[in-house]
C-alpha cells in the first residue's frame, strides 16, 4: 500500500487529537473528513498514473482539496474555540 500525501493528520499535526475527536462525534464534520479523504485518494490516484486525467481536471481537483482543508481547519478551530 503506498503512501498518500496530504492526509489531514499530515496537514494539521496539532490538531488530529481534535480531529479524531470530531470524526466520531460530529456528523457534519465527519461528512467533510470523508469527502477530503476521497478527494485526496483520487487525486493522488491521479498524480501517480494510476487513474490518469486531464491536467485541467487535476488543478480543478487540487483547487477543490484546498477549498476543502480551508474548510476543515477553521471548522476544527470554530470547534475548539467554543469548548
Amino acid at each position: 500500500m503506498s503512501h498518500t500525501p496530504h492526509e489531514l493528520a499530515e496537514e494539521f499535526p496539532e490538531l488530529a487529537d481534535q480531529m479524531a475527536a470530531l470524526r466520531q462525534s460530529d456528523s457534519h464534520f465527519a461528512k467533510l473528513s470523508d469527502e477530503y479523504h476521497a478527494l485526496n485518494r483520487a487525486l493522488h490516484r491521479a498524480e501517480t498514473d494510476v487513474e490518469p486525467t486531464s491536467d485541467d481536471n487535476m488543478v480543478g481537483m487540487r483547487k477543490q482539496r484546498m477549498a476543502l482543508k480551508d474548510e476543515i481547519y477553521a471548522y476544527v478551530k470554530a470547534q475548539t474555540a467554543s469548548a
